[in-house]
């Protein structure tokens, strides 16, 4: 048995005990850093540590609160909140008092909030702010189960008499700090009596379409997850993680087990809006970010070299070009001869383009960027080589909620940008007859929450689950997505198209697009809508003659659909015939998650934009025959 397999196999049952060794073995290492805004409100955040020993008093405070407002093992507690430091420790409070965590996001309204905490039993409610308090208030009929709710950030709730039911996370880590007085070992013997394949967390697929359904995930999901990562070498002690992702998505959430097992340091800052802002400061060795994080960078860089004028413009082109030349190369060497090389004169184009434009996007990262993680969705390949040939090294990744989100990534310098790599050691993976990806392993859920039929339509007898995505295996065990096997249309001329892929490659040649969404399903040819990012189309608007306009005006104006029609034609020219875009329609708005047309880990939700513009389908269609 190699040393990986015997990591992963002799793996303690629950995080919750690995985050016990983790304490006793480093109790004043750094583990966690957070921001502190200034009491002014103006000016930079001031950034706090916690080491393990720190977060450890308050994790087992949280655990014996919850413990003495009579939280029994498996019962579920849920979590209301963007992503910040009292999301994770009070996720493992939950853990060590051998409850489970229910996730829900911030965003999520009160009807879908109320659907999520009563399907789930929830008894705890663990809220961010007065926000997500009045959510759960607004539905408490249809709420029996839920006997407390516990509020993180105190601000704008009422100063009256909560009674027991409402009280603060400190007023919480008060009451188990008291308990732990009077029973020093209570955690240690709750961690201690936890098995293995006892509920541990309970995600809520945001889903593309209908109610969502309770992903059960066991302890030893995350515990696995835990040693998987680390076997794979990709991350060490060493290292610093800035952590922003929704930690109610199962992306995030896998990204605190491996820190516990590895022991790094993690900055965690849930604010979008605060990333460029962040990254300087924090500095991270890697990061794992979603692919539209991706396109943002990238759009943003095209349009600030635009914004410098025709010859600043013409040189971004022209490194850009450089780069995914560089990249492709570089990577077709690497996996022929285990060296990452060019040719001589690429090398010296290369070298010139870096200091031109990719050194600065490196330091924009905070300078010490060794890699990102990007999963959850498809990067464009051609972003992914432009990062690449960039220094900015993209490992694209794996995993849906039901394998705990970490099934597959690539691995380190051997990374192959447009697949998503190898498996982690102990997931098996195999491809059906008709190109599904089959997954089997220790991070494959336990089943739906209370649908035994739905759990029985994607989880074989034997373990092997049916992940409904279309992939392809390399002779060496990479795998290559090639799209959803539910989202792969048929013309009526009786070809498939993968519409993901010709999406992506739209998205790499037009730095003005936010979201795409091509259709084609049973028509004789495609079309697609298009919605622009608000930020550089209203840049570029300024420089042709629509300044002061609002963004409907600009995306319907004439200059604007014939400069997009530009990039359709260059999209085109790429593409088979039956795929191309005959037509599109650019949307008045972008897609937003609070009109539940993409979800908060920004996929988009196809029927429901479908549906919400199709009486711009049709009107593309109408008597219209392909050319």
């Amino acid at each position: 048995m190699s040393d990986t397999q015997t990591l992963i196999e002799n793996r303690p049952p629950t995080v919750a005990a690995l985050f016990l060794e983790r304490v006793a073995a480093t109790p004043d290492a750094e583990a966690y850093r957070y921001p502190v805004p200034p009491a002014s409100g103006e000016g930079p955040d001031d950034w706090k540590a916690l080491t393990w020993a720190q977060a450890a008093e308050r994790v087992h405070a949280i655990a014996a609160g919850l413990i003495e407002l009579g939280v029994r093992p498996e019962q579920r507690v849920a979590l209301a909140s963007s992503t910040r430091l009292e999301w994770i420790l009070a996720d493992l409070g939950i853990m060590c008092a051998g409850a489970a965590t229910t996730t829900v996001y911030p965003q999520t309204n009160a009807e879908e909030s109320a659907f999520i905490l009563s399907d789930s039993g929830s008894r705890v409610l663990i809220a961010e702010n007065a926000e997500q308090l009045a959510k759960a208030e607004e539905r408490r009929a249809e709420l029996p189960d839920l006997t407390h709710v516990v509020v993180v950030d105190p601000a704008g709730l009422d100063g009256g008499d909560r009674g027991d039911r409402v009280l603060t996370l400190a007023e919480l880590e008060s009451r188990g700090a008291a308990r732990l007085e009077k029973d020093p070992d209570l955690i240690k013997e709750r961690v201690g009596a936890i098995t293995k394949d006892q509920l541990a967390t309970l995600i809520y697929t945001s889903g593309t379409t209908g109610r969502p359904k309770g992903v059960r995930l066991p302890h030893d999901s995350w515990s696995y997850m835990a040693k998987a990562i680390a076997a794979t070498g990709l991350i060490t002690g060493e290292d610093v993680q800035y952590l922003w992702l929704p930690l109610a998505h199962v992306f995030g959430k896998v990204l605190t087990s491996g820190q516990i097992e590895v022991g790094h340091v993690t900055a965690v800052d849930g604010r979008v809006d605060k990333i460029i802002e962040n990254l300087p400061v924090v500095r991270p060795t890697y990061m794992a970010a979603v692919p539209r994080i991706f396109e943002k960078v990238y759009n943003g860089v095209a349009a600030k070299a635009r914004a410098g004028g025709a010859a600043k413009y013409k040189i971004f082109q022209w490194a850009a070009e450089v780069a995914r030349e560089y990249a492709k190369v570089s990577q077709d060497n690497f996996r022929r001869t285990g060296t990452a090389s060019a040719p001589l004169g690429l090398s010296a184009r290369h070298k010139v383009a870096d200091t031109l434009v990719y050194a600065k996007i490196r330091e924009a990262f905070g300078g010490r960027l060794r890699a990102c993680v990007s999963g959850s969705a498809a990067l464009a390949p051609e972003i992914g080589f432009f990062f690449s040939g960039a220094g900015i090294h993209i490992l694209e990744g794996y995993g849906l909620t039901e394998s705990s989100a970490a099934s597959f990534v690539n691995p380190g310098e051997a990374y192959r940008t447009g697949t998503v790599g190898k498996p982690l050691p102990g997931t098996e993976v195999r491809i059906a007859d008709d190109g599904e990806i089959l997954l089997r392993g220790p991070g494959i859920m336990q089943g739906y929450h209370k649908l035994p039929e739905k759990t029985a339509e994607v989880l074989e007898e034997d373990g092997w689950f049916h992940t409904g995505d279309i992939g392809e295996l390399s002779p060496d065990g990479y795998l290559r997505i090639t799209d959803r096997k539910k989202d792969l249309i048929k013309t009526s001329g009786g070809k498939y198209i993968a519409p993901a892929e010709v999406e992506g490659q739209f998205k790499a040649v037009c730095p003005y697009v936010s979201n795409i969404l091509v259709h084609g399903a049973d028509r004789n040819f495609c079309t697609a809508l298009i919605a622009l990012d608000e930020v550089s189309i209203m840049e570029w608007a300024k420089e042709n003659g629509l300044e002061g306009k609002p963004y409907a005006e600009v995306v319907a104006a004439p200059a604007t659909v014939e400069m997009v029609e530009g990039y359709v034609r260059q999209l085109n020219e790429g593409l088979q015939r039956w795929q191309t875009i005959k037509k599109f329609r650019l949307l008045p708005r972008d897609l937003d998650v609070e009109h539940g047309e993409i979800t908060p880990s920004l996929k988009l939700k196809r029927p429901v934009v479908e549906r919400e513009y199709q009486h711009l389908i049709e009107e593309m269609y109408e008597g219209a025959r392909e050319r």
